[in-house]
């Protein structure tokens, strides 16, 4: 018997199980063909991120470097970003000259494509350790959770990142489950690639080598195997000079000198700049948040489906032990002592993958911001948890009650429904939604980080751009002000306008409401809104530039003068007083 499964022998609800596997199979193909169509349909509705420009520099740098024979390298000295691995960048920067699409949007289809491939991850890891209906549900819960599914397109150094960490999980599972036996060449391979590309990403892939590790102490432990170690480790060689190609090539600065690696670390470890962020309605800076900042992001941002599984799993887990350890027999017998370590290391690596990064969070309390982005990569296993949970708990449930059993699972499905709706509300701003703990998405807004990529400004950008498609054209482009990354809005708004630094300067102010542009004066012209909250703005400041002549009336009131000088009100200086001011309408 599993930690979380039980054991149904031939009961009813096992015989179901069992008829369903190939109905879940199916499920399951029909849940990947949709996530794909529905990437293919809506990588264009997802805006420029902040960081997108200087990430698709870095790539170019690095392409750079290699095409000048390694003397080229400037990659590995712009801004911070060499603290990076470049594997996406590299791939979005090489292929963008030979794809059809504008850059960005052929950013966001790379990305969404490494979502998807954490996807197949997710449902594989579930698969393996419950059984083909937890691995169908793993993935309806990952696609519809909006840190993940809406992530996918705009987040591309978090979701690839994700993605690899999942797969590298699935591999570290699948070796568990093979030992005492050295583990088959597939496995070995696919564990070299996963960590490789984890690396080169993000210097994070070291928590993927601390689960491996971890894992191995633990199988030498509870198998009483002091020679395990030593009986792996030709084949971990060969995964590590896998894993370390991988790095080598797609983030060359950590070689050279191998040092380097441990540089970044340290960088990453003590990483601070003058930022403040958003925490339970307090703007603070990023090195003094409480350590439970992760943590409690975590809890906020996970769906309610999903924070019902992992109750159910943590119940479901308690149950099979206690049941367990009082089953005859329990305490003594090498097959029963057996069974019990097999089924630790079946489920230790997950338990490391969400346990570790937790604790790492909150005991070493590192600047952090963007809520749980930094920490995308701990989504997938949680799923993975919670999907186990709730299969579990509908099994124990319906092998005791039929009715019991579809309680739960209509439970869950409302759930899941309401979450679905909250996020095809939010559409494309799905990475904001929060559940009910702090009130849903509009409990959270200005108490919590709502749209720190500002991914709406694109929507406020094209709302601006077919407004004045509607106007004469003015003799000059329209100067306009972006509260934000310039591109994130220019690249949307067309050659009839361009962009100035000074907000007195513009004739529209663009600003998304979670970077501190809330006070943009000028009149309002649009905004972008979802479920009632107001993501993005513009402001029209055109009335600040023209010259509006207004007659002054004589002493006696009988009519204007008609030479008394005009009053030009273009917003600078101290307004006029008295009979001179006059209302210009909007």
């Amino acid at each position: 018997m599993s930690l979380v499964s039980f054991d149904l022998g031939a009961t009813p609800s096992s015989r179901l199980v069992r008829r369903s596997l190939p109905l879940a199979r199916l499920a399951s193909l029909a849940v990947f063909a949709a996530v794909a169509a529905f990437i293919l349909l809506t990588f264009r509705d997802y805006g420029i991120s902040n960081d997108e420009p200087v990430q698709h520099t870095y790539g170019q740098l690095l392409l750079a470097w290699y095409a000048s024979g390694f003397t080229d390298d400037r990659a590995f000295h712009y801004i911070n970003l060499y603290l990076y691995g470049g594997l996406f960048d590299l791939i979005a920067a090489g292929f963008a000259p030979y794809v059809p699409l504008p850059l960005y949007e052929w950013r966001h289809l790379l990305s969404a494509g490494f979502g998807f491939v954490g996807l197949i991850g997710t449902w594989r890891l579930a698969t393996r350790l419950g059984g083909e209906g937890a691995g169908l549900v793993a993935v309806l819960l990952l696609a519809f959770t909006g840190m993940y599914g809406g992530a996918m397109f705009t987040h591309t150094k978090d979701v690839p990142f994700a993605a690899a960490m999942v797969w590298s999980l699935y591999f570290i599972t699948a070796l568990a489950g093979e030992l005492p036996a050295r583990p088959r060449w597939r496995i070995v391979l696919g564990l070299g690639v996963a960590v490789g590309c984890a690396f080169g990403l993000r210097v994070g892939g070291v928590f993927a080598v601390l689960y491996l590790a971890l894992t191995i102490g633990a199988a030498t432990a509870l198998l009483r195997d002091g020679r395990l170690a030593w009986r792996l480790m030709p084949r971990l060689r060969v995964a590590g000079l896998v894993a370390l190609t991988i790095m080598a090539a797609t983030w060359p600065w950590s070689v050279l000198p191998p040092t380097n690696l441990f540089k970044a670390m340290g960088a990453f470890s003590h990483f601070s700049f003058d930022l403040k962020t958003l925490f339970n309605g307090q703007l603070l800076p990023i090195d003094q948040l409480p350590p439970t900042y992760m943590p409690e992001y975590l809890l906020i941002k996970l769906p309610e489906v999903t924070l019902l599984g992992l109750l159910a799993g943590l119940a479901v887990a308690v149950l099979a032990l206690v049941t367990h350890l009082r089953a005859p027999g329990a305490k003594a017998g090498p097959f029963s002592r057996g069974r019990l370590a097999a089924s630790m290391l079946t489920y230790l690596p997950l338990g490391l993958a969400i346990l570790v990064p937790i604790g790492v969070a909150v005991l070493t309390d590192p600047p952090l911001y963007n809520g749980i982005r930094h920490f995308l990569f701990v989504l997938p296993p949680v799923t993975v948890l919670a999907a186990l949970g709730l299969v579990g708990a509908w099994r124990a449930l319906h092998r005791r009650a039929r009715l019991a059993g579809a309680s739960f699972a209509l439970a869950a499905l409302g759930l899941f429904l309401f979450n679905a709706s909250v996020l095809w509300r939010l559409h494309p701003y799905e990475y904001v939604a929060y559940n009910q703990l702090v009130g849903g998405t509009a409990g959270a807004w200005g108490r919590f980080e709502g749209d720190y990529w500002s991914a709406s400004l694109r929507e406020a950008a094209l709302a601006l751009r077919h407004g004045v498609e509607r106007e004469t054209p003015p003799a000059h482009p329209y100067k306009v002000s972006v509260c934000a990354e310039d591109v994130q809005a220019l690249a949307y708004l067309g050659p009839r306008f361009e962009a100035v630094e000074e907000w007195e300067d513009a004739d529209f102010i663009l600003s998304a409401r979670d970077v501190g542009c809330d006070a943009a004066p000028g009149l309002p012209y649009a905004t972008v809104s979802r479920m009632g909250l107001a993501f993005a703005s513009v402001r029209d400041q055109r009335l600040r530039h023209m010259p509006v002549e207004v007659p002054v009336p004589d002493g006696d009131g009988d009519g204007p003068d008609l030479d008394a000088p005009s009053v030009s009100q273009n917003g600078g200086g101290s307004p006029p007083t008295g009979p001179q001011v006059a209302k210009a309408k909007p």
